[in-house]
């Protein structure tokens, strides 16, 4: 079992489903958990459930006075910040002709903008530590495009596998490993964009027949931040039920 007692874990999106059940994955693992979300009475309504070493906060990820302000916040109340998962992030679907540039940059100011001031704002207690844990929660279209999600997401999400590898290379003298958990479609809200008939189209390419559940996903990124995972970095971890083979 993996043990992760005398360790701050600082996780966004953590209000709601892939980012609540690696919050709470951590948690029972031992850790302090800090869940850090834009929805912030979800992220204190989740960190009130666990109780003890929780702490929820409010956090918009696209804006680097308040990751500054958050990451603050978990310091003055845990000490430091050894994990980071990057979790939060929006879908905007349609293909180029539909998508305006408006819709485009928020998405890539949240989910690889955010990813980004996220490190950035965590790293220095890291190298501090002697000891970091950051895990990206990329996406199967990342890697192959993705028509059901659309073309921001898609590319967003291609950055977050780049900056997974670069900033391994960059930390590693440190002691900090920079992993990514590729899902694909995972049965959180997000899912509900898509009809029956879209989702039952999807399964047909997926070996095991079913969407991912958040916890598939909790339990990758709880592995990258075990122990067991000290000599893998840079690493990008699909969890898709084998859709992708790669």
């Amino acid at each position: 079992m993996t043990n992760l007692e005398g360790k701050v874990a600082f996780v966004t999106g953590a209000a709601h489903g892939i980012g609540r059940a690696v919050s709470q994955a951590l948690y029972n693992a031992g850790a302090a958990v800090v869940f850090a979300d834009i929805d912030e009475p979800g992220a204190a309504e989740a960190a009130r459930e666990l109780g003890g070493k929780a702490l929820g906060t409010f956090i918009d990820v696209a804006n680097s006075d308040a990751v500054q302000a958050a990451i603050d916040r978990a310091v003055e109340v845990f000490g430091s910040v050894d994990i980071l998962v990057n979790s939060a992030g929006i879908c905007r679907r349609g293909r180029i002709l539909e998508i305006s540039e408006a819709e485009w940059d928020q998405v890539i100011a949240v989910n690889l903008k955010g990813a980004f001031l996220c490190c950035k704002a965590v790293v220095p207690y890291m190298i501090e530590g002697g000891w970091g844990r950051i895990v990206n929660i990329a996406s199967i279209a990342g890697k192959i495009g993705g028509l059901m999600v659309g073309l921001p997401y898609a590319a967003s999400k291609g950055g977050v596998l780049a900056l997974t590898k670069g900033l391994a290379r960059e930390l590693a003298e440190y002691g900090i490993t920079v992993n990514a958990v590729c899902p694909s479609l995972v049965d959180t809200d997000m899912a509900r964009m898509f009809t029956p008939a879209d989702i039952e189209n999807y399964l047909k390419g997926v070996p095991l027949r079913r969407l991912a559940t958040t916890e598939d996903i909790a339990q990758a990124v709880l592995y990258l931040c075990s122990p067991g995972a000290a000599y893998v970095t840079g690493e990008v971890l699909d969890v898709n039920g084998g859709l992708l083979m790669d």
